[in-house]
């Protein structure tokens, strides 16, 4: 669980607060928005530094590229240091934090030649493609690999209930989406 706590009476002093994951890794985010309803105080979190994720790229031709992104934490451990090393070649610091990696430094400027466009196609109707700016490619092992950046920001939605404890909550818990579209329509 966060370590952070909450005062509803307080003003965020620099508006962030750090969630942490299973394993005990952190992540710095901003409150975008926060809303109370009910005694609880919903919020919408966007992590502080550069998300990234780590994709395995198999390639039969230079038109055909099929790409799945690292989610096995060992596979990651694995290749950890060789992603840290590429992405310190473009002064960008890679970090393993609680769930997302994440960078620090200045993004390349956007190219369209280097946006990778995931297709949800059979997954699920309600996600749409998203799109991954290409920050580095390498080798491991003799596979290939990508470190992206997601074009749209990574959202985590959170509250605080009546004792102080932060947790993640999705949408779908408890029917919280009418909270989420307003906490995303606020600005």
């Amino acid at each position: 669980m966060p370590s952070s706590k909450f005062n509803p009476d307080e003003q965020y002093e620099e508006e962030t607060l750090t969630i942490v994951d299973e394993s005990g890794r952190s992540l710095p985010c901003y409150i975008e928005q926060s809303l109370e309803i009910d005694n609880m105080t919903y919020l919408l979190l966007v992590p502080v530094d550069i998300p990234v994720v780590i994709m395995s790229i198999n390639s039969d031709s230079e038109d055909e590229m099929e790409a799945s992104m690292l989610d096995d934490e060992e596979a990651i451990a694995l290749i950890f240091d060789n992603a840290k090393a590429v992405l310190a070649e473009q002064n960008l610091l890679l970090h393993h934090t609680g769930y997302t990696l994440t960078a620090i430094g200045e993004l390349p400027p956007i190219e369209e030649d280097q946006i990778l466009t995931l297709d949800a196609d059979g997954i699920d109707d309600d996600i749409e493609e998203e799109e991954l700016q290409s920050l580095a490619h390498f080798y491991h092992a003799g596979q290939k690999y990508g470190i992206y950046t997601p074009l749209t920001p990574l959202l985590f939605f959170a509250r605080y209930d009546a004792q102080n404890r932060l947790e993640l909550v999705s949408p779908d818990q408890d029917d919280l989406m009418p909270i989420l579209e307003e906490l995303l329509s606020e600005d």
